[in-house]
């Protein structure tokens, strides 16, 4: 067990101080009614909801997930999430207005108004359970699973200890605060993460094991991972890495702050906002924040921990009580971490725990107002008081958090789990980007992708079948063609099913054209001036050129850390042209969006 001094002890009391100081100033208004426990009153600026959407994605198993990820496939492999900013500047641009001007207080109350009659209702259900409970616990479990081996290495706790004792100060912060109290939390612990993960790379840099950044780049451990881009020569890197990412994956897939269409606690902050420009405002400024400058912190202590630590032996002869099941790359993050002196440590502690309570009480929250919202009141077809709405919010807090921790004690590792989240989402985000263009997408499109994607990923991850089609060695196809396949299949299944099943009936069509203010030829029959309120191609071509103003940031950072100052210089021209050209777009754009 790593010895903590009084100063780490002082730092990490302060800072969980101020956190519950928080949570009880805002209870006493998060328990006004269930608008305000889960949106917070739909009132709040978009650079507090833009600085929330960063910590609540920033949690304890993202470095974690980066280090795997690092260590097993380079710098490049974090293409395998980098690809997702395609996804998040079209909702910028394209569909945060749409999620504010819906006027619903979750991203599920929206099949009531795109779908009608029982399958809306159906399909409203259905996404709780498939969405708010089994993805929900899913993405919980592989935070508590880092925080379980941060726990195992920094202070020598048991699984079993480290679920109980994050469990039960989480319990009592989300269960007070609601909406309001996550959010403002956020604010804080944005910069305590931020501070953590930077000063935490300096240092580990600068250790005589590594040996300062020269030394660290020229190591024959280290120069191999440092590529943005993996070789030309690996096509399996390619595939995987790269073109399927860039061709399929991102419209493709629904993953926890990655949705196509938008939707999931991204939509809960669109919601929350005091109209349509502060949502915009909020989700470009997370998107920046989330890819462009958060990264590099991570990825070089996960190249420094390639020095320390070479391999999973080097990791076990330093930690013994870590139990094989919990052994793993992931791993080698908090052994860095093992390594601060007194006072950083403290704050680098505190920053985790923080991390982890924001990305829970996010996730508990948002998950509790599905099973309030979208199905309490649903099923049981009644009004509900607004006192029983925020307690039984409370109670199913309770459950969801109970459940993700007895969840992540079965779990190993965290890229193991990012793998499992894109397949079981495969197929299924084509469909969540068509509904707001094509009026002939169905309640039962949503509802037959998600069986036939969930099925087919359970299949091929949990039975011999998946060795036997897609194994890297013998396998019948080579295994980076599992994810096409299932979005393939998927896709041919709900196109079968939208052409077999009745569209929706005009009324609720037109209805859903008229507020949410929509053209573009998919809506033809259903919109008048249809040409003046499709704002899509303005929005893609904003799109575009905000993915090149973030991913010139990203490189530029690399580059300048690389000690390629050429390059850097070159790629930071494209970013201030890329922006530039958003700018040029601000009037057309306020325009149409």
């Amino acid at each position: 067990m790593i010895r903590f001094t009084n100063l780490d002890y002082s730092i990490i009391a302060f800072i969980f101080f101020v956190l519950l100081s928080i949570g009880l100033y805002v209870s006493r208004s998060a328990g006004k009614n269930s608008t305000h426990f889960f949106l917070s009153g739909k009132n709040m600026p978009w650079w507090l909801l833009g600085v929330s959407m960063v910590a609540t994605t920033f949690s304890t198993d993202t470095p974690n997930l980066v280090t795997d990820i690092v260590r097993t496939n380079g710098v490049s492999g974090n293409w395998v999430w980098w690809v997702f900013l395609l996804t998040g500047m079209l909702t910028v641009f394209v569909y945060a207005r749409l999620w504010r001007i819906s006027g619903v207080n979750t991203d599920l109350e929206f099949y009531e108004l795109r779908y009608g009659g029982k399958p809306a209702r159906f399909l409203r259900v259905f996404r709780v359970l498939y969405l708010g409970v089994i993805f929900n616990l899913i993405t919980m479990a592989g935070v508590t699973l880092a925080a379980i081996k941060i726990g195992s290495v920094l202070l020598g706790l048991s699984p079993v200890q480290t679920v109980l004792i994050a469990g039960s100060v989480t319990l009592f912060f989300s269960t007070i605060g609601g909406f309001k109290g996550v959010v403002y939390t956020d604010f804080i612990l944005f910069f305590v993460a931020m501070a953590g993960s930077i000063a935490a790379a300096v240092y580990v840099i600068q250790m005589d094991q590594v040996g300062g950044m020269e030394a660290l780049l020229a190591h024959p451990e280290v120069h191999a991972k440092l590529s943005l881009f993996p070789e030309t020569s690996d096509t399996k890197a390619w595939m995987t890495l790269i073109i399927i990412p860039l061709a399929v994956q991102w419209w493709s897939s629904w993953y926890p702050g990655a949705e196509p269409g938008g939707g999931g606690y991204i939509a809960q902050r669109m919601l929350a906002s005091k109209n349509a420009n502060h949502a915009i405002g909020a989700t470009f400024f997370f998107n920046v924040m989330h890819y462009a400058l958060r990264p590099w912190p991570w990825i070089l202590v996960a190249l420094a921990s390639l020095v320390v630590f070479p391999d999973l032996d080097s990791l076990q002869a330093a930690f013994p009580s870590i139990t094989p099941d919990k052994l793993g790359h992931d791993l080698a993050y908090p052994a860095m971490l093992s390594l601060l002196p007194s006072g950083l440590l403290g704050l680098v502690v505190a920053s985790l725990a923080a991390a982890y309570m924001s990305t829970i009480s996010t996730q508990v929250n948002w998950g509790a107002s599905y099973l309030i919202n979208d199905f309490y009141a649903v099923v049981f077809e009644q009004e509900v008081d607004e006192k029983k709405r925020v307690f039984w919010g409370r109670i199913a807090t309770v459950v969801l958090l109970c459940l993700s921790g007895l969840l992540a004690l079965t779990l190993q590792n965290a890229l193991q789990l990012f793998e499992l989240l894109l397949v079981f989402g495969a197929g299924t985000g084509l469909i969540f980007i068509l509904r707001w263009f094509w009026w002939r997408i169905n309640a039962w499109s949503e509802i037959s992708a998600m069986l036939a994607s969930g099925f087919l990923s359970l299949l091929l991850k949990l039975t011999p079948i998946g060795n036997a089609l897609f194994h890297p060695e013998n396998g019948f196809f080579p295994d980076w063609l599992q994810y096409p396949f299932v979005v393939f299949v998927t896709t041919l299944v709900w196109i079968a099913v939208t052409y077999l099943t009745p569209p929706e009936d005009d009324k609720t069509l037109k209805n859903f054209v008229q507020k949410l203010e929509l053209g573009g030829p998919g809506w033809t029959s259903f919109s008048s001036n249809n040409d003046d309120k499709w704002s899509v191609p303005q929005g893609v071509l904003a799109m575009v050129l905000g993915c090149v103003f973030v991913y010139s940031i990203l490189f530029a950072t690399g580059f300048f850390i690389y000690g390629e100052f050429l390059w850097g210089c070159l790629v930071v021209l494209m970013s201030v042209g890329s922006g530039w050209a958003l700018l040029r777009m601000k009037d057309t754009l306020s325009k149409t969006l």
